[in-house]
């Protein structure tokens, strides 16, 4: 029994879902993670699932120690989603949410990568309904944008997987490394799941169209499930640490000026995503358990962030700063988890962010990348100053919108109590979550330099702040929607499109007119000498018609003599 693959107990759920009646699918979405955590914490660590489908060997089942961390996690973000959404009662998001799930654990379970390619594409699709369920052409057209670039990175990474197939005889999911076109291929599909920079558009823009809950289980999923493949697939890869430090660095400009609250919690995802890649590729034990760890908070912290503002949505509709402001009054309880949210992603001591991405800047530190611990340093300022005071600022503080609402339904309050709570005790006893991560390191956060070095940075950032505003130098929050990479292919290719398109058709024209004018012209000879009234189709004597026989045959015979 306790063989049975935990994400198969998803499917199951999905399945029934589709064909329940409302308060099944209720019960189910808090029952099916329950079975399956059950399952997985009765499973010893193993390989099992091993099948062949002709020649090809592969292993569905693979549970080893990083595996097991992810499993937890998403077992986790599963049940506090679940019960986030009870109040929802559209089938298309329910059911989706099962699957989407049930990949995610599949993928972090697969023991080869075709496997994993199956999972990596399941959860592209199913994923894609979460923004398609907000039903609005904004969420069509992000979802659809969402879709192409996941699929894109599936394809990479199934020819990458037959690459090394036929390369090494072998697509069991291990070290890859980029000694290899396909080690290439493969990096770059798990980067735009990753969302490295030039391909993490889709994060900022279907998570902000996706529905109040489904924002929730896109930001628990997708980009972990990435991480999970990078740690097992590229530990140690040094081009990795500058694609992380840069990860970090870029979205706090755009975060700054953005408007929509959503898209800034999607810019600090990118800016989180790049100290666990920064981790991976600093790659020793100690930076590996700080990317991991990390990877675990994150889902935590950023899904409590993620609930707030889908909380606001959920209660008013709205979800621009420019609109939003003076909440407090009306959702006080709101508020409050929502500031230990902004508390955890900006590392405060005592909450969760701070016990993890110390392991992450002591390992770059210590492994004497010095630049780029000085961007991770600048880039906890940051994080601070976008998503730990923009966000709780904007929205419950700031200008009074005089907008008046009540706290949202007690179940979205249940599920950030809970995810609450873990920021906090993750925070205050991190030997708990230092315990199943995958290395023993001996690891501590809370002695005198990291304390004080942290409690200085975040100080320093909040007077920045403040001095900001009072100036009035702070960006104002504008009406408006900012396009960063994704500019090319929302603007520059459709123009360029309707420019090629437009240049061809009018280049098609001329060449038709140009072809219609010849084939006239043809028409007109031989009619001249053909038609009716031709030089062809007049009467020619006898006399006539043997004479030219004669200069025929003569002309024939000097050609063949000479």
């Amino acid at each position: 029994m306790t063989e049975l693959p935990p994400f198969l107990i998803f499917f199951i759920g999905g399945v029934i879902a589709a064909v329940s009646p409302n308060i099944v699918r209720a019960i189910l979405t808090v029952l099916v993670p329950a079975v399956s955590a059950l399952l997985l914490f009765n499973t010893e660590l193993g390989n099992y699932g091993a099948y062949q489908i002709f020649s090809y060997q592969g292993e569905l089942y693979r549970l080893d120690e990083l595996s097991r961390l992810f499993g937890y996690l998403f077992h986790i973000a599963a049940v506090i989603g679940g019960i986030y959404a009870l109040h929802v009662k559209d089938r298309v998001q329910q059911v989706s949410v099962f699957f989407y799930a049930g990949s995610a654990l599949g993928g972090v379970m697969a023991g080869d990568l075709v496997t994993l390619f199956v999972f990596w594409e399941i959860a592209a699709v199913s994923s894609v309904a979460l923004v398609w369920a907000r039903r609005t052409m904004k969420a069509y057209h992000s979802g659809m944008r969402y879709l192409i670039i996941q699929i894109a990175s599936g394809m990479l990474l199934l020819v990458g997987a037959v690459m090394l197939l036929g390369e090494a005889g072998s697509a069991t999911f291990e070290y890859i490394g980029t000694d290899s076109a396909a080690g290439w291929l493969i990096l770059i599909a798990f980067g735009i799941k990753a969302a490295f920079p030039f391909a993490h558009n889709w994060l900022t823009d279907a998570y902000a169209e996706a529905t109040p809950t489904g924002s929730v289980f896109l930001s628990a999923f997708t980009t972990k499930l990435a991480i999970y493949a990078l740690a097992r697939g590229y530990p140690g890869t040094e081009l990795l640490v500058y694609v992380g430090v840069a990860m970090t660095a870029f979205p706090i400009f755009y975060a700054v000026i953005e408007n929509d609250l959503r898209r800034v919690l999607g810019y600090s995802m990118i800016n989180q995503l790049g100290f666990m890649v920064c981790g991976i590729g600093i790659g020793t034990e100690l930076a590996l358990n700080g990317a991991v760890a990390h990877a675990f908070n994150d889902v935590i912290f950023k899904g409590l962030l993620f609930m707030s503002m889908g909380a606001v949505l959920h209660m008013t509709g709205k979800i621009n700063g420019s609109e939003l402001g003076g909440l407090f009054k009306s959702m006080p309880i709101t508020t409050t988890l929502c500031i230990i949210g902004a508390a955890s992603i900006s590392a405060f001591p005592l909450f969760s962010g701070f016990v993890s991405k110390s392991m992450v800047m002591s390992a770059a530190l210590s492994e004497g990348y010095l630049g780029g611990w000085l961007v991770l340093l600048f880039a906890s300022a940051g994080v601070f100053h976008h998503a730990g005071i923009k966000i709780p600022y904007f929205a419950f503080f700031a200008h009074d919108s005089g907008i008046r609402t009540t706290e949202p339904p007690r179940n979205m309050l249940l599920a950030m109590t809970i995810s609450a709570c873990l920021c906090v005790g993750i925070g205050c006893f991190p030997q708990y979550l230092y315990a199943i991560l995958p290395f023993e390191t001996g690891y501590w956060p809370y002695d005198a330099t990291h304390v004080i070095a942290q409690t200085q940075i975040l100080f320093f950032s909040a007077l920045a702040f403040i001095w900001l505003q009072l100036k009035g130098i702070y960006p104002p929050e504008l009406r408006s929607v900012n396009l960063d990479v994704e500019w090319f292919y929302r603007r520059v290719f459709p123009q360029g499109w309707i420019q090629v398109r437009d240049t061809f058709s009018k280049s098609a024209d001329a060449v038709t007119y140009v072809l219609r004018s010849v084939l006239v012209w043809v028409l007109d000879i031989v009619l001249h000498h053909h038609g009716p009234k031709g030089s062809m189709s007049r009467s020619w004597s006898t006399g006539s018609m043997m004479l030219w026989v004669f200069v025929l045959l003569a002309g024939y015979l000097l050609f063949y003599f000479v």
